[in-house]
């Protein structure tokens, strides 16, 4: 019994020299804290709560600590765990608080007004949870305005963009319809160029060659008139021939 009594005696006691270092940590942490060292109060509040990994005021200001040195999202875990799983309401309230403030720095609107929501379900009156509420609130009307003008004006950019590709593809089709339209007239011009080249050509060849001569009327009313008495004569020769007869031919009588 004797020896039982002095192992509960040696654990208690233990438990008293860590409680009692815990403190020391913390209290020296809260020193630098308020020097506004928070690196170094940060280092004392991690041995703090490396004796007492439960304690509620070492965990605490730690996440303070993280806070004000600008590591949000560690602090945004610390105060997570302290929220999640403290049974005190005021604690859970604060801790949900603080997680508040570490996600509206890291920009994460929705997931803060979630965060001070909570804070005020275990503390109702807290005033200042519930301003920080509405400030986190007009912060993200202002983020969707701000994102649906963006959609507005990249919206209206690519109608405009859509616009010009559509001009751009038009005066590339339009360009392409006029060369074809030169081309073919090219090609017609030069097409009747040789045309008429072989046309002149041709006429140059029977140019060349003898024709016969052509005669007017009255050209060959003459002519008719000149053969009809060159006729005439002749018959007239024929006649005056058969007239005058033909002299005997002489027998010799050998």
């Amino acid at each position: 019994m004797k020896q039982l009594i002095i192992i509960i005696y040696i654990v208690l006691q233990g438990a008293v020299v860590f409680a009692q270092k815990e403190k020391k940590y913390i209290h020296n942490g809260n020193k630098l804290y308020q020097q506004q060292k928070y690196a170094e109060a940060e280092a004392s509040y991690r041995q703090s709560v490396e004796k007492t990994k439960e304690s509620v005021a070492g965990n605490f200001n730690l996440g303070d600590a993280l806070y004000k040195q600008k590591k949000f999202e560690n602090a945004a875990q610390k105060f997570t765990e302290i929220a999640t799983t403290s049974d005190n309401k005021a604690v859970k309230a604060q801790a949900y608080h603080n997680l508040g403030n570490s996600l509206l720095e890291s920009k994460k609107l929705e997931e803060s007004i979630e965060a001070y929501k909570k804070s005020l379900m275990n503390n109702p009156k807290d005033d200042q949870t519930r301003y920080n509420l509405a400030y986190a609130q007009e912060k993200l009307k202002e983020q969707q305005k701000k994102e649906d003008k963006n959609k507005d004006k990249n919206k209206d950019k690519k109608d405009q963009d859509k616009k010009d590709q559509q001009d751009k593809d038009k005066q590339n089709q339009d360009k392409k319809d006029q060369d074809k339209k030169d081309q073919n007239k090219d090609q017609k011009d030069k097409d009747k160029q040789d045309q008429d080249k072989k046309d002149q050509d041709k006429k140059d060849q029977q140019g060349q060659q003898p024709q016969p001569d052509k005669l007017s009327k009255e050209d060959a009313e003459r002519m008719l008139e000149a053969l009809k008495n060159e006729e005439k004569n002749t018959q007239d020769k024929l006649k005056n021939k058969k007239a005058k007869g033909v002299k005997g031919r002489i027998v010799k009588d050998w």
